[in-house]
């Protein structure tokens, strides 16, 4: 089996180019001794002459006029796919597939993704905003490079990268009884109509707080399928709910306070998840580090004034 090689084929292309092997060395930067050697070799390897010499100048032959078409063609697309490779490691171009939470989708990410695309205005973002108990599914089906989503059993076929780890926040209207607290209590909150999620939201809720005397069970006056509903509710003065701090840009929106939420802290830990077995495309691997640096600058848990 022939093994024709890169150096064989594009000695012979600068030599076709050139049409003296004075002038094709010196393009390749070797000497003109190297340059005759590897057309030797590929004429060889190929059972053919390609290159007809003499004393004044070299002309190719009919074969290699023919196949110095397709060298040119071979070497025009691997060209194009090594420089390929360089813009997709370089961030020139690329693609990151996110799936996160509809709360976060509308919060967090909104704000990543606006920082990073300064960064690399290059590469396209594609954010499936999907429920929570869907957004890990996305990613061990390979439906999207990265999942951002809350702690849930282990996964074998998944890695799960911590992000981060917050507490639950109480969220009220404005001159309601709890702002005059710098933090409120689960006791506390319960006591008024409480707007909740649906699903397991309440129910993890719910595990957390059981066997806690001071803590009546929790019995949400409302149940809805996004926290936007909540918020909206709030702000109409139905009840009170509870969230995380990395949706404060949206509490803020509806003009909501937002206090910590004590005795006892609840917390909830955040992963980003990726297939275990495929590597992450480097714009992807960018955007995690991304997403890292931006968490770390920001500065959760404090009391909304």
């Amino acid at each position: 089996m022939m093994e024709v090689t890169l150096r064989q084929l594009r000695a012979f292309a600068a030599l076709a180019r050139t049409g003296g092997f004075t002038r094709a060395a010196e393009s390749l930067h070797i000497t003109q001794s190297a340059l005759s050697g590897l057309i030797k070799e590929l004429e060889n390897q190929l059972g053919v002459r390609l290159v007809d010499r003499s004393t004044r100048r070299i002309r190719l032959s009919e074969v290699g006029r023919e196949f110095h078409s397709a060298t040119t063609q071979v070497l025009r697309d691997l060209d194009a796919a090594v420089e390929n490779v360089d813009n997709l490691k370089r961030l020139r171009r690329g693609i990151v597939r996110i799936a996160a939470p509809q709360l976060m989708s509308s919060t967090l990410v909104p704000e990543v993704i606006a920082g990073f695309r300064q960064a690399y205005p290059d590469v396209r973002i594609h954010l499936v905003d999907c429920a929570v108990e869907t957004v890990i599914a996305q990613a061990l089906r390979g439906e999207v490079d990265i999942s951002i989503g809350p702690q849930r059993e282990a996964v074998a076929e998944l890695v799960a990268d911590p992000l981060f780890d917050l507490p639950f926040m109480a969220v009220f209207p404005p001159g309601h009884p709890l702002e005059a607290n710098s933090r409120v209590a689960w006791a506390d909150l319960v006591r008024y109509p409480l707007i909740s999620l649906q699903g397991q939201f309440t129910d993890r809720l719910s595990m957390d707080l059981q066997g806690i005397s001071a803590v009546p069970p929790i019995r949400p006056t409302h149940e809805v399928a996004f926290m936007s509903t909540a918020l909206s509710m709030v702000n109409s003065g139905l009840g009170v709910t509870t969230c995380l701090p990395y949706a404060q840009t949206l509490v803020d929106l509806y003009g909501l306070r937002m206090r910590p939420l004590a005795d006892p802290e609840v917390r909830r830990q955040f992963f980003v998840y990726h297939r275990q077995h495929a590597s992450l495309p480097p714009a992807a691997e960018a955007f995690v580090q991304y997403l890292h640096e931006h968490i770390r600058q920001r500065a959760w848990g404090s009391a909304t004034p």
